[in-house]
């Protein structure tokens, strides 16, 4: 009987081992198996970004036509794939693009013919309708441009920012040198800068212009008072000429297009989720945002490369 119960633990405990080998073989398998997919799925989905138009966008009201064409489903309605790929800075699009990680990027036309300048070849998409304030910071206690002697401005280097600051110190009759230029590139931090008073100005456009109108930060300069229109889409050139490629790009302008006419016609507030989810604008900002046109795609006006260019060569 002992005997009996010993052979049959036995064949218990062989048939438990074999189950056990065999759970443990087949999640082998199973793990093997979704890695394989894993891997299959990464390289999928590489290639579809590949072939994707990919435009670097910035935390600004001016690329609001594409964010809405995107969400909206306006790229995929027109049969091609585009895609926003957010950044924080002009600077930040601008390295995307020359490392070939986007096709094109929202930017300003000083920092494009600069590019194109030291050898990157672009087309311009469209101007927008972005401009510039130069805000003091309420604690600074200054009212004109003439009074920021020794006082900081945050801007980005080599761009339409730093051209007007420039132009600005010029018309007040200041050496260039008694204003510092800090070059804060992410706008973002450099409305936090103003926020903790960290900084005696800012070189701002929307939303963030009128946020820091709101905490009662002063209005020195307003580039449109300048007549200058520096905002910009760009695309490399290098790469552009395909078939799909081409068919990616009338695909972006026509979304574009309908995009703004969506905006002018029901206005900004309409998209105030977009707004709050891109640019981190609340409430408040929304509702005192100006009233703002979105034009339909169109190159830069010759008078504003002209002038970028002229700024460059100095």
């Amino acid at each position: 009987m002992k005997k009996s119960f010993a052979s049959l633990y036995i064949l218990i405990g062989v048939g438990c081992l074999l189950m056990v080998c065999t759970l443990v073989a087949s999640c082998g398998q199973s793990y093997e198996e979704h890695q394989r997919i894993t891997r299959a799925e990464r390289k999928r989905l590489a290639r579809e970004d590949s072939a994707a138009l990919k435009i670097g966008v910035t935390p600004t009201l001016d690329c609001l036509p594409v964010w809405l064409a995107k969400e909206r489903r306006l790229f995929d309605t027109l049969g091609a794939d585009v895609r926003p790929k957010a950044f924080n800075s002009h600077l930040d699009c601008q390295e995307a693009l020359l490392k070939g990680k986007v096709e094109g990027c929202f930017t300003d036309i000083v920092r494009a013919e600069r590019m194109m300048k030291r050898g990157t070849p672009l087309q311009y998409a469209t101007a927008t309708n972005a401009y510039w304030l130069f805000v003091s910071n309420r604690l600074a206690r200054v009212k004109e441009v003439k009074q920021m002697n020794d006082k900081m401005v945050a801007i980005t280097n080599h761009s339409a920012t730093d051209m007007m600051v420039q132009t600005w110190v010029d018309s007040a009759k200041m050496q260039q040198t008694s204003v510092f230029r800090v070059p804060v590139n992410d706008v973002l931090i450099r409305m936090l800068m103003l926020r903790n008073n960290e900084m005696d100005a800012v070189m701002v456009t929307e939303p963030q212009a009128t946020e820091a109108l709101l905490f009662k930060h002063r209005k020195l300069k307003d580039s449109r008072d300048m007549d200058l229109r520096m905002g910009a889409v760009v695309f490399r050139t290098k790469g552009m000429g395909d078939k799909a490629r081409k068919k990616q790009l009338e695909v972006f302008v026509k979304a574009y297009n309908m995009a703004c006419d969506s905006i002018n016609q029901k206005g900004l507030k309409h998209y105030a989720d977009l707004i709050k989810k891109h640019t981190k604008a609340d409430d408040k900002v929304i509702e005192a945002l100006p009233k703002l046109k979105f034009e339909h795609a169109a190159p830069p006006r010759q008078k504003d490369i002209e002038a970028a260019r002229k700024w460059l060569g100095k």
